[in-house]
């Protein structure tokens, strides 16, 4: 069977060193289900087109032309021949200019991941690099022309190979500013952290991509097979209402403590004395015991 096919071909190059690498696409969404758009009148496929705005007349490809509006209405004409010449020439190098450590990575300008593999020859070298920056601790920040635009990359070790992440430009992402600038400045303390910090504690777990379910594709799938048997899919019930509650309370009985009425003292802080998390049997029993030494003493 033949491998798979390489989006692009190239070398990797840190300092002198350099060696032959290809990118595979790490992430698809050919899987998906798609769906074409028909006459619902005729049950037979639609065609786009391209109409002229102006005259209502179709507009054949050979007269179609990006164009850049300055003004309304009023636009620069780019032909195929300029956009092409304006694009940098690539030279099939990804230029590695700084490693810098892990955890200063910011996420939020991942764009699209690649597998970065060495390709036929120059393995040691594509090693090299590979297990030092394994044992380092850091990744490569390297540029080069993908797929006509001048790209920065993100190169990590990942498994037995690299992973290249294209990175989104600064004037693409952002800011956060404004998506924060509503927050308000409070600052949470007490039962209520606490609280919080034992449900995060039972619910710790480990980083699995194989049980996460795209639902939508599930039940697309599904409403699809229906419909080729003829069958009818069984109406959802309105999920109910949740009945309302105060933060302090949802958390109690989030943390298994029960409600506020019956069990007032049963706390995070009082579990959470000496070592380990707060555990949800021992706060009402330890209430309890509190008050039996004081009333034989007296």
């Amino acid at each position: 069977m033949a491998g798979p096919r390489a989006n692009w071909k190239g070398y990797i190059r840190f300092g002198e060193v350099s060696c032959p690498v290809a990118l595979y696409t790490a992430a698809s969404s050919s899987e998906r289900i798609a769906f074409n758009t028909l006459n619902r009148k005729t049950g037979n496929r639609v065609k786009r087109e391209f109409i002229d705005s102006e005259t209502g007349d179709p507009v054949e490809r050979d007269d179609q032309v990006k164009g850049y509006e300055v003004e309304n209405g009023q636009y620069v004409v780019l032909e195929p021949d300029e956009v092409a010449a304006a694009i940098p020439e690539s030279d099939k190098t990804l230029k590695i200019e700084a490693f810098i450590p892990c955890s200063q990575i910011d996420t939020t300008y991942f764009d699209k991941p690649y597998y970065l593999a060495p390709d036929k020859i120059g393995t040691d070298a594509f090693l090299l690099l590979r297990d030092g920056m394994k044992k380092e601790g850091v990744a490569a920040v390297a540029k080069t022309v993908l797929f006509r635009r001048l790209r920065t990359v993100l190169i990590r070790a990942h498994g037995k190979g690299l992973i290249a992440s294209t990175l989104n430009f600064d004037y693409e992402v952002r800011s956060s500013e404004k998506a924060f600038e509503e927050m308000p400045d409070l600052k949470i303390e007490g039962e209520m952290l606490q609280l919080a910090e034992h449900i995060i504690g039972t619910k710790k777990g480990s980083f699995d991509a194989s049980t996460f379910d795209d639902r939508y594709e599930a039940a697309v799938a599904e409403l699809v097979k229906a419909k080729i048997e003829g069958r009818t899919l069984p109406k959802r019930k309105a999920p109910a209402a949740s009945k309302p509650s105060d933060l302090l309370q949802a958390l109690r009985e989030s943390a298994g403590f029960g409600t506020k009425e019956t069990k007032p003292k049963r706390t995070a802080a009082n579990a959470n004395r000496g070592a380990g998390r707060p555990k949800a049997a021992k706060p009402a029993a330890k209430t309890k015991q509190a008050s039996a030494p004081r009333s034989r003493a007296g």
